[in-house]
Order: C-alpha cells, then structure tokens, then sequence
C-alpha cells in the first residue's frame, strides 16, 4: 500500500505495536501499557476495565488475571476479546479484536515470579471481583497468607495469564481537521495472512 509508510510501515503489525509501544514508554506518565479490556457476559452485555498488557508475542498479546474474576469467566465463556491501547501524549491508539486462550504453564510462573512479593502474596489473598467486607479484612487475610506463604510464594492456581490472538488490528493516528489516518489489519483465522486496508477517519 503506497501511502502505508512512517509510523505505519511494515510487514508485521506485532511489530509496528512495539514501535509504538516503545514511543509510548518515552512520553506517557503512566502506565504506556495499560488496555481497555472489553469482553461479554452470558447475556451479551459488554464489560470493560483497564488492565496491563504485559507480552507482544510474536503473534499474540497476553495479559494475567485471577481466573476466578468475572473478566476471566467471561473470556472462558466466549473465548473472545477485544481491547485497545490509547496513548494520549502520541495521539495514537491500537484497537484488537481476536480469540483467547490460558497461558497457566511455565510463563505464567516466571511472570509472577518476577512480580513484587507484596503484589505476589496480593495474589493469594484476593478474590477478585467479590464482595468485600472491609479493607481491614483484606488486610488481615494478606497477614495470614505472608505467615502461611512466606517470602517466595508459588503462582495460585487460580492465577495466571490471557492470550489474545488477534483477526483484526486497527491502527489509529489523529490528524489535521479530524481526517485521521487508520488503517486495519484482518485475516479470516489465525492460519491465514493479512490483509491491510486504509479507513476513512
């Protein structure tokens, strides 16, 4: 495509993501890697929550949860996800949409291992997305788990990491007088190449 060229050139989006994720990383205050996650329920009502892009794989992007949250129980039930990046300071924004799968084997121990020891043991002690009486009985209950785990907790079970492997990538830039430049990458499946067209704004 001959007007695909700086910042939207290449042949491989995953790799055109950390470029701008590598610009982000220089200018945003907080958090460059920050997602709006969306998923469904049962009944098709949307839900939507920042959480932190933590892999671009080579052809995936995972991100890790606690697999007894309403997030997660909602990305089992359809296996779907979509997501998108915003970075305010490059005016610039990365939509996904694609398939999920668990990542609960040997990168999901080395990525909570890498974590703090109070954001491993935080881990343990949270059941996310339930209610929760008080913030001193969360507290407690992060006391009792640091007395059982002690300082080199392993990964719960019911922790561990989201790949989204993505059928559509739109790569978004603001321009002079709203007339953005957007151009979205598609394939049918995972199996297939990609195929790039340029959007109106």
């Amino acid at each position: 495509m001959s007007d695909r060229d700086g910042k939207f050139a290449g042949d491989d989006p995953f790799e055109i993501v950390r470029g701008w994720m590598e610009e982000a990383e220089a200018s945003e205050p907080n958090d460059p890697n920050a997602i709006a996650l969306a998923t469904v329920d049962g009944e098709g009502l949307p839900n939507v929550r920042m959480v932190l892009l933590k892999d671009i794989e080579e052809d995936a992007f995972v991100f890790y949860t606690n697999y007894e949250g309403v997030k997660a129980s909602e990305l089992d039930t359809s296996g779907k996800a979509a997501f998108v990046l915003h970075w305010k300071s490059l005016r610039r924004q990365v939509r996904v949409r694609g398939t999920v799968t668990r990542e609960d084997g040997p990168q999901a121990d080395d990525y909570y291992n890498s974590r703090s020891l109070k954001s491993r043991l935080g881990a343990w002690a949270s059941d996310q997305s339930k209610p929760l009486a008080s913030r001193a009985s969360l507290m407690a209950k992060v006391a009792k788990v640091t007395a059982d785990k002690g300082v080199n907790p392993e990964r719960p079970p019911f922790w561990g990491g989201f790949r989204i492997t993505p059928i559509e990538i739109e790569f978004w830039a603001d321009g002079a007088f709203r007339l953005h430049d957007r151009f979205r990458w598609t394939r049918s499946d995972v199996t297939q190449n990609w195929a790039v067209e340029r959007l109106n704004p």
